[in-house]
């Protein structure tokens, strides 16, 4: 049978039995909605053998029958989207969804996703109401890590370096998963890594980090702290990571001092995936001699359910809480505490009641146009101008000749970053322009790989099926997993290397044949793939990713080769959970970059779209390039080929717009002098090309805001090992930024009228309202992102200054609208160097407006004004 249409009848009998899952009974009080949840976990968990309590425990856990459990796989990935599940609506990054700056656009996108993973658990639904991997409805999102680094690979997977606005947007992200139903958890949401997590990737399962009191309670914790006591967050993910010598999931002073006692906490922990193996492995934190002394540790510390990894076989740890508890190291009162939280949960969702909740969503409501829609207007808000010199943008007029030019031009990956689904019909920044000007003529030119040369799928005339080329193609075999190993599931000959895998959650494939060389010289190899893939030519293994993790980087190797010689190729790849396409790209000899110039000098518009991808920034990832290391970074200029391709493409002397795609900060100095335009989008999801179109033509004005400050070097910053905050993002950084946090300019303007104090002074409880009229003075309607700081003029270690409200809102071209912001002690606060937040009497002075008061050559001036108060009276508050 043929594999797509075999792969196509399984997921259409999945789908097909999903109904009969509402027609299951379950015995016990778990089954009955009349009981508590308290009650209905109790109960089945007193049933429980020893055993059968240990396989709960992991993230895979099976089905018991006999209790009427069914399997559940707790492990599912909604960072901006539902994430590995197949056609999902994709949308902007987190970063750049963070750029938004945007609340209630953020809950509106998360209940979105809510309601897509309710569609993707009744498609796949069990028949005994199981659920399998990346199907289920408890998310391992948000992270609100703070991006405390540009250098940090998984940065781009938070709202960015500020603890306030961190906090604002992961209650929102949450609120918005969780629903607001009184009985039924629409989804679990998990704020994570708990806690003081942000790289290293190369050593995060070594690594010991050790946060003052100070940092701890001003930055690391404040964000975890909102997301438990005011968004209600229902689970917590801990570190890889040790703190202050102790693993992070095994830590009682971040999971019982700070997360139950003091923040009121009631969900359950999960470990991060291969976390609580850390505690344990002689290759990782090795802080306990044995495994069952290890996993006791972590349930005793709070650790609730464990999440293996591939780098300990999937392991969950059964065995060894079964060891510990018989060993005496484990009491059973705590597995059940840890079940309790578990099955309590499950209960919410709704998996147990006869009928699901929710009813209203049927397994097809994901992907829909409204959706698509919902990604489109967050991309758009999720877009900074960075810099617009002479009114370039928006563009006057239709272009007869537009020349897209960059890497990331008609790049999917530069759409969806990581931890992302599949768009069914993802709109990369050429195809929006095309569809924005269709009467212009749009050449399209890649010129450059993103850390390399440009890189093309092979063709298909480049391939024979046996060395005598007596056929073109390739002979491809298919396995049952993801090893090469077992059946072989169908053998044909094919064109070439590529697929498009359909849902089989694990499969692997071997492609054989002849290569014939077109021209000679040295050439690129690799297999652009969503999991890893191996490449021989001839006798010599060019590249192997074969990995172990979800995500390859950019790997590729490289061999030379003689025009016309004949040389053996084989090509491996495997897959896990539903995915896109796999293919077969090289970089020939032949430059490109001379293409992509001559392009630009046809142009009336030349666009470069450049910057990163998630396969160059991510979380641990082979990078055989200069300025980057594990996923992370060393250097944040732009990668020189591109960077050299930039300045010849700008020398043409074409109005030209440089469009960013990335996770994390570019030090775009050059450009900053030389580039009229330039726009940062981020991944923008799949209707990302729609919004940087949009930008450009001038449909809506931008109102981004940057959430992390944009630095002109490493240099200007600490060690990136080093965890103090002292020198770091906008609250502690002294020097002079390339752009600085809360920055993005508009097409029209915005004038503050004085700000208004309900008082002067206030005491212990510091509330005052602060109000400030806000006028839109340009040509246009448009958005403002209004943003209070406050500041402690003379208080040594205090932060230079601190975001504490903020609020985007739309004002129509002349309109004035009052903005309103209620301060309270924690926003007027201070912390000392033992970590203790107190109200302290004294002067503090206040900023609203557009951005920072900051600016430097080249910056327009931002509008705004300040104020001041005075603080009379004194309070110590809770941590």
């Amino acid at each position: 049978m043929n594999h797509k249409l075999k792969t196509a009848l399984v997921l259409l009998a999945s789908s097909a039995l999903a109904p009969l899952a509402n027609a299951q009974t379950t015995p016990g009080k778990l089954g009955d909605p009349s009981a508590t949840p308290e009650e209905r976990a109790r109960e089945v968990i007193s049933k429980m053998t020893l055993d059968e309590k240990a396989h709960q425990l992991g993230h895979t856990a099976p089905a018991i029958p006999r209790l009427g459990v069914p399997e559940y796989n707790w492990w599912n990935e909604g960072l901006h989207g539902v994430a590995r599940a197949g056609i999902a609506t994709v949308f902007p990054q987190a970063i750049g969804m963070a750029a938004s700056w945007d609340a209630p656009l953020l809950h509106q996108v998360a209940d979105t996703i809510a309601t897509e993973f309710r569609a993707k658990y009744v498609e796949r639904r069990h028949p005994n109401g199981g659920s399998d991997f990346y199907r289920g409805l408890t998310v391992w999102s948000p992270n609100i890590n703070i991006f405390r680094d540009p250098r940090w690979g998984r940065g781009q997977e938070t709202y960015g370096e500020d603890p306030y606005l961190s906090g604002r947007l992961g209650i929102a992200f949450i609120t918005g998963l969780q629903g607001d139903d009184p009985k039924f958890l629409k989804t679990v949401a998990t704020s994570k890594h708990f806690a003081v997590h942000s790289g290293p990737e190369s050593n995060r399962h070594r690594e010991d980090v050790h946060p003052s009191a100070y940092d701890l309670e001003d930055t690391y914790l404040p964000a975890f702290r909102a997301t438990v006591t005011e968004g209600k967050v229902e689970s917590i993910m801990c570190v890889y990571n040790a703190v202050d010598g102790v693993p992070g999931c095994a830590n009682s002073f971040l999971m019982e001092d700070h997360l139950r006692k003091s923040w009121g906490f009631k969900g359950y922990v999960v470990s991060d995936c291969g976390a609580a193996a850390n505690i344990y492995r002689e290759d990782a934190l090795h802080y306990t001699k044995t495994a069952p002394e290890g996993v006791a540790l972590g349930f005793k510390a709070g650790m609730d359910l464990i999440c293996g990894d591939y780098r300990n076989h999937m392991t969950t740890d059964p065995e060894n809480i079964v060891a510990a508890v018989k060993a005496g190291q484990l009491p059973e009162a705590v597995v059940d505490r840890s079940l309790l939280r578990l099955f309590e949960a499950r209960v919410r969702l709704g998996l147990f009641d006869p009928q699901l909740p929710f009813a209203d969503i049927t397994a097809k409501d994901y992907d829909t146009p409204e959706h698509h829609a919902v990604s489109r207007k967050m991309a758009e808000a999720s877009m900074v101008l960075l810099k617009n010199q002479g009114d370039l943008l928006p563009i006057k007029g239709e272009p007869r000749t537009i020349a897209v030019i960059g890497p990331n031009a008609d790049s999917f990956d530069a759409l969806v970053g990581n931890y992302y689904g599949t768009p069914s019909k993802p709109v990369t920044v050429v195809d929006g322009i095309r569809a924005r000007y269709p009467n212009a003529k749009v050449l399209l030119v890649q010129g450059t790989g993103l850390i390399g040369p440009a890189e093309i799928a092979v063709p298909d005339d480049a391939f024979c099926v046996d060395a005598g080329c007596a056929a073109k193609g390739l002979k491809v075999e298919f396995f049952k997993g993801p090893e090469l190993q077992g059946p072989v599931t169908e053998t044909s000959t094919v064109p070439n290397a590529r697929f498009d895998w359909l849902g089989e959650r694990e499969t692997s494939a071997r492609w054989t044949g002849t290569l014939v060389a077109p021209e000679s010289g040295e050439y690129g190899f690799r297999f652009l793939s969503e999991n890893g893939y191996r490449v021989w030519v001839g006798d010599k293994l060019v590249v192997d990713e074969w990995g172990v993790g979800d995500a390859p980087s950019i790997l590729s190797g490289r061999i030379t080769l003689e025009k016309g010689k004949r040389y053996p190729i084989r090509v491996e790849g495997f897959q896990r959970g539903q995915r896109s396409s796999q293919q077969l790209v090289w970089s020939p000899p032949s430059a490109d970059a001379e293409h992509a110039v001559d392009a630009a000098k046809q142009a009336d518009l030349v666009l470069f779209v450049g910057g990163l991808s998630a396969r160059i920034e991510g979380e641990e990832m082979k990078v055989k390039a200069p300025g980057f290391a594990g996923g992370d970074r060393t250097s944040l200029d732009l990668p020189a080929p591109q960077q050299q391709l930039l300045e010849r493409v700008q020398a043409v002397g074409k109005p030209t717009v440089l469009v960013l795609m990335n996770g994390s900060a570019l030090g775009v100095n050059w450009a900053d002098a030389h580039v009229p335009a330039i726009i940062e989008a981020w991944y923008p999801g799949g209707e990302g090309g729609h919004a940087v179109a949009g930008l450009i033509a001038g449909d809506f004005s931008p109102a981004g805001r940057l959430p992390v400050t944009f630095y002109k070097s490493a240099d200007q910053l600490p060690a990136f090992t080093d965890y103090r905050m002292a020198g770091r993002t906008y609250r502690y950084f002294t020097g002079e930024p390339l752009y600085p946090f809360g920055h993005g300019l508009s097409y029209t303007r915005f004038g503050y009228a004085p700000a208004k104090l309900s008082k002067a002074k206030v005491g212990a409880d510091g509330k005052v309202e602060v109000s400030v009229d806000v006028r839109n003075t340009g040509a246009r309607d448009g958005d403002e992102v209004v943003q209070l700081y406050v500041s402690h003029p003379g208080t040594t270690g205090a932060p230079v200054r601190a975001l504490e409200r903020f609020e985007r809102v739309h004002l129509k071209q002349g309109e004035t609208r009052t903005v309103r912001f209620s301060l309270d002690a924690r926003a007027l606060s201070q912390v000392d160097v033992k970590g203790v937040r107190k109200l302290v009497p004294g002067r503090i002075k206040l900023w609203i407006g557009g951005g920072q008061p900051v600016t430097r050559p080249g910056l327009p001036a931002v509008a705004g004004v300040a104020a001041e108060l005075e603080v009379t009276g004194s309070a110590v508050l809770p941590r």
